[in-house]
């Protein structure tokens, strides 16, 4: 069984691909899994991103801990691509594209825009056992509508575009997980468990 931590119990995809059961976030400390089944980690990103000194509410530990459990149960663990988990725990660097053949841990670059976010939202993907034979196709590159902050010039030609500004950083739509993205990482470590199964 697949397992996905860290997630929104009650706004996010998750419990209704995986059901609750399978889910764990703020009520039931997704730091106390022990497995065995394979996970999707989505651990707060505020406290390893750049705007970590105005995160002080989110846990810093959770970060570190769902490497681990990656590395433990095998699985994927989601972050922004500027993380400082990379450095702190030892991430490899991403690959830009799906390899043809990965050792048991990868790391590789998306922008979530391809599943339906609408910023681009670029993403650290940091996988163990999963190989990129278990994952489905990428998307095909989409223009996102919106776009998250910026300096004054970056925000000029944004508006120039078209694309709004989405709500900070901290907001829902900029850190839920689009539910065609959630399905694709599903779909990849449920493959993986049926390997090792």
């Amino acid at each position: 069984m697949v397992s996905a931590l860290y997630v929104d119990v009650e706004n996010g995809p998750y419990p209704e691909l995986l059901g609750a059961q399978a889910c764990w976030g703020v009520e039931r400390d997704a730091k106390g899994y022990r497995g065995p089944g394979p996970v999707i980690a989505h651990p707060p990103c505020g406290p390893w991103g750049q705007l970590a000194r105005w995160c002080v509410h989110q846990d810093p530990t959770c970060g570190p801990i769902a490497v681990e459990q990656v590395r433990r149960f095998g699985g994927v663990l989601e972050h922004p691509i500027a993380t400082r988990l990379r450095a702190v725990c030892g991430l490899p660097s991403p690959f830009r594209s799906l390899p043809l053949v990965a050792p048991r841990e990868w790391s590789l670059s998306v922008e979530q825009v391809r599943w339906g976010h609408p910023t681009r939202k670029r993403t650290l993907l940091f996988f163990v056992g999963v190989q990129p034979r278990d994952l489905g196709p990428i998307p095909p590159s989409r223009e996102p509508t919106h776009y998250l902050g910026g300096e004054r010039e970056y925000r000029r030609r944004m508006a120039q575009l078209g694309r709004k500004k989405l709500g900070g950083g901290g907001s829902y739509a900029a850190r839920i997980t689009p539910v065609n993205f959630a399905r694709w990482l599903i779909e990849g470590v449920r493959r993986y468990a049926e390997r090792i199964a």
